[in-house]
């Protein structure tokens, strides 16, 4: 009983209005603590009591079909290596590549196969749920990249499904894009070739994003909102080599995307505001490159008062990042760099400036800064011209803003590609233009085509024509085991009387040249031509920036009105001239820049006219060490010719008349594209198209390297010894060992014009009769007459021989002319001049030429106004 009166007293009195089961279950339902109820457990029972029937023995079924096997057959089963080549031709047959293939080579064996197929099998699969979980989850739309829904690209990018989707299309545009000509995968190649090489940045190029089988939504995103999309595209980029290559990243964590070939290009001075934070393409000359600089990436910060390491934070580029406060103490600092945890890249500033033949007349060359991060740094050197492609971004600068007093920013180029352009001019040939280089160089009067092609819009001189072709073509350079350095480049002196066209071909140089940079004496002095020492506004240390003729490395440096120069500026071109190097030892620095550049210069003699009773050296105020330097001297004299008078007069009204505005709009296409049938009047030949000619020039000096052989040395030992001895005899321009090597670049580019791979005699005699018309033409009138007798071997060596009877027809029509006037009075005027077949044939025997009959039939005799006279045995030349 006391038990019974125990239990009870323990017992609670509850609520009599509520079932004590309806309590707990309601605690339990809130709780969600409730116990399952055996019955449901349990659950309906859906098996008969002949459920066991249905997995009864049946022997009948449990046999294949003997239809359509052949058991009688001696074909074994393939092995795993068969049957992978098998299914990866049926791909390619059918142009269907999976991921899978991708991470298998040629040469694999069946052994690293089965290794790797787990592996490769695992992480497909892994790719292939991930992605189908990503779709599942977003539910993405077809045009989620075409419905940019009213945002901004920058807005429509920075979306996470749009850059996702973004990074999908780019990795299969990586793994499937192919030329149209061509069935392999141009993108892997170029993976495979980077990786070979361990880089660290893949170059993509525009067009082929744009193209129908490209990306097109991608072309149009990325000049519009280039960093957030970049940063997208080395993501996918990187993902890609990582799949294709795991180990990649010991090499490099990131690949960077480096966009190639973008359609429009901007010139420097013409970036404006609506450029701003824009993918765009510049180009210019690099005069300023500072050091390559460690720069912040992903920085780390210890705590000075606790010791706890804060980060990582991401450095952005026109800001530093730093923490404010401590999580772990909460203080607020100080905090120093954790040098160790730190990441750096490599960053390096350049300045590039416009390129000083793109910069109109009268105006100053704009300059703007570059900033090259990664393996871009060192990609150039001061002097090059390079083709910068981009970010736009502006910059704050307070000693800007505290000049102008308002708030002012300062723009720079965030480089994401460059290309050096003296590289991209060969490389950019096509196979069609260097089938049209070849088909040309087959022409057997290709000479003659050239030098009548070089400035067709100036009449006559021959000789200047020939020798600024063959100082563009240039000759062949030389360095024995990198020590002594032999120029290749030809420099050549005009000098003439005013009028004669000295600086309309220096221009004309300037612009067929693949590189120039042109400059006057009188504006040049010798730290503009060579290079000057001023401190970088950046890092505050000296730096070098580059001079005209360091700027014109492996170009064409041309200087106008040379004789200007005063001499303490013409004497620092000395070493630049000749060692093509430029010495530097100023603030600190000892260096030597490179300035390998044909020089090509024009002067006025003293007293403005050239006098032909003195010799060069007494018509020209220069030195001796300055006109050895050069390879050839033209004497351009403006001497009175009647006949010449006339067709000069003539040819220059026509040229005015055709260059009118209102007659170039006249003119039709159809006229426009027979430009090659344009015929030189004076010469005959067909002239050359000037964009055909600039990439002739291009291929043959990259392309074409000429040797000399032994047989033709005595004949340039001969040569030097005969000027030397005449030249101590006259005392007009002393011949030195270096006119030896002049005839050596002479005839070099002589074989280069033809496109030859050796030096023949045809070579060597026009660079001897080029040498020995330069030598002859610079001394004294009563000197020239019988030191052309002397040399008259080599001058008449290597002429046609209409070109030697048009010279002495001409040379028989002056002397018959001047004596029909002095006969006549000085009132007459002179119609025609005939001259006796006897008197010519004569002369033409002097220079064994027996038979004179062609001569009367060829295109040059009636060109030059000629008429043969038969029944009077005479030869008769119209006067207009």
């Amino acid at each position: 009983m006391a038990d019974n009166a125990g239990n009870n007293d323990e017992q609670l009195p509850g609520n009599p209005m509520i079932d004590e089961d309806d309590e707990v279950d309601g605690i339990d339902e809130m709780f969600n603590n409730e116990e399952e109820d055996p019955e449901d457990e349990e659950g309906e029972n859906l098996f008969g009591d002949d459920m066991e029937r249905d997995y009864r023995e049946q022997p009948e079924l449990d046999q294949y079909s003997e239809s359509g096997m052949d058991d009688a057959s001696d074909i074994g089963s393939l092995s795993v290596n068969a049957r992978r080549a098998a299914e990866r031709e049926m791909a390619q047959r059918d142009q269907l590549f999976d991921d899978d293939a991708l991470m298998y080579e040629d040469g694999d064996s069946e052994a690293d196969s089965k290794r790797r197929g787990g592996r490769g099998r695992r992480d497909r699969r892994r790719r292939e749920e991930d992605d189908d979980v990503a779709m599942e989850e977003d539910d993405i739309p077809v045009d989620i990249l075409e419905n940019i829904r009213g945002r901004s690209i920058r807005d429509h990018v920075s979306d996470e499904a749009v850059a996702r989707e973004i990074e999908r299309r780019f990795k299969n545009f990586l793994r499937s894009f192919h030329e149209k000509e061509s069935k392999q995968m141009k993108y892997i190649q170029l993976i495979k070739a980077m990786v070979a090489d361990n880089k660290e940045s893949l170059e993509v190029s525009f067009a082929d994003l744009s193209q129908d089988n490209g990306e097109q939504n991608i072309s149009y995103f990325l000049p519009e909102a280039p960093n957030e999309m970049l940063t997208i595209l080395d993501r996918a980029a990187t993902d890609v080599v990582i799949n294709m290559y795991p180990f990649y990243t010991r090499v490099c964590n990131e690949i960077k995307i480096r966009i190639s070939h973008l359609p429009v290009e901007e010139d420097i001075r013409m970036l404006r505001q609506v450029h701003l934070n824009m993918l765009i393409r510049t180009s210019g000359v690099v005069t300023i490159a500072s050091g390559i600089l460690p720069q912040l990436a992903v920085v780390k910060y210890d705590c000075v008062a606790c010791g706890y390491l804060l980060g990582p934070f991401v450095q952005q580029n026109d800001e530093e990042v730093r923490p404010t406060i401590c999580p772990s103490c909460q203080g607020k600092g100080p905090f120093e760099l954790n040098v160790e945890n730190t990441v750096y890249h490599n960053y390096q500033r350049l300045t590039i400036q416009e390129s000083p033949n793109k910069v109109a007349a009268g105006r100053l060359p704009r300059s703007k800064d570059v900033i090259l991060l990664g393996d871009l740094c060192d990609s150039c050197k001061p002097g090059d011209e390079i083709e910068v492609t981009g970010v736009y971004t502006n910059n704050f600068d307070g000693s800007l803003n505290y000049k102008q007093g308002f708030p002012v920013f300062n723009t720079l180029i965030h480089a994401n590609h460059i290309t050096n352009k003296d590289k991209m001019a060969s490389d950019q040939l096509t196979d069609e233009d260097i089938k049209q280089i070849r088909a040309l160089s087959q022409d057997p009067n290709i000479a003659a085509r050239v030098f009548a092609s070089i400035a067709p819009s100036i009449y006559g001189h021959d000789d200047v024509k020939r020798a600024i072709a063959l100082a563009l073509f240039r000759g062949e350079a030389k360095n024995p085991g990198e020590k002594h350095r032999l120029r290749g480049d030809i420099n050549v002196l005009l000098c003439g009387d005013p009028g004669t066209a000295k600086s309309q071909f220096l221009r004309y140089a300037a612009h067929i040249a693949p590189r120039s940079v042109l400059t006057t004496g009188q504006g040049a002095s010798a730290v503009g031509l060579t290079a000057y020492v001023q401190r970088h506004p950046v890092t505050r240390e000296w730096t070098l920036e580059a001079g005209a003729m360091v700027l014109a490395d492996k170009g064409v440096c041309l200087i106008d009105e040379f004789d200007k120069m005063s001499d303490q500026d013409r004497t620092s071109i000395h070493e630049a001239m000749e060692q093509q190097s430029i010495s530097i030892s100023k603030a600190g620095i000892v260096t030597s820049l490179h300035a390998r550049c044909t020089v090509i210069a024009a002067s006025n003699p003293i007293g403005g006219r050239y006098n032909p009773t003195r010799t060069f050296a007494e018509n020209v105020d220069l030195t001796e060490p300055i006109l050895s330097r050069f390879d050839v001297l033209c004497v351009i004299r403006d001497s009175v010719d009647s006949v010449e008078d006339e067709r000069l007069a003539k040819f220059v009204v026509g040229n005015h008349r055709q260059h009118h505005p209102d007659t170039v709009k006249e003119a039709t296409r159809p006229d426009e594209e027979h430009e090659e049938d344009k015929i030189d009047e004076r010469t005959g030949v067909r002239l050359i198209p000037q964009d055909l000619l600039r990439k002739y020039i291009i291929y043959a000096r990259e392309k074409c390297h000429p040797t000399l052989g032994a047989q033709h040395s005595e004949k340039f030992s001969n040569i030097f010894a005969m000027m030397r001895k005449e030249s101590m005899a006259t005392g007009s321009v002393a011949i030195t060992v270096r006119h030896v090597e002049s005839m050596i670049r002479l005839s070099e580019a002589h074989a280069k014009l033809h496109l030859r791979t050796y030096v023949n005699d045809d070579d060597c005699s026009a660079a001897t009769r080029i040498m020995l018309e330069s030598f002859v033409n610079t001394q004294k009138a009563s000197i020239m007459r019988q030191m052309k007798k002397t040399f008259s071997r080599y001058l008449t060596e290597n002429r046609s021989a209409n070109e030697l009877l048009l010279y002495v027809l001409k040379q028989l029509v002056r002397n018959q002319m001047h004596y029909t006037a002095a006969r006549a009075g000085g009132d007459a005027v002179i119609q025609n001049v005939s001259v006796a077949e006897s008197e010519f044939i004569e002369k033409a025997k002097q220079l064994r030429i027996e038979n004179v009959k062609p001569f009367y039939t060829s295109e040059i005799f009636a060109n030059n106004n000629f008429i043969y006279d038969v029944t009077h045995k005479t030869i008769v030349q119209e006067i207009f």
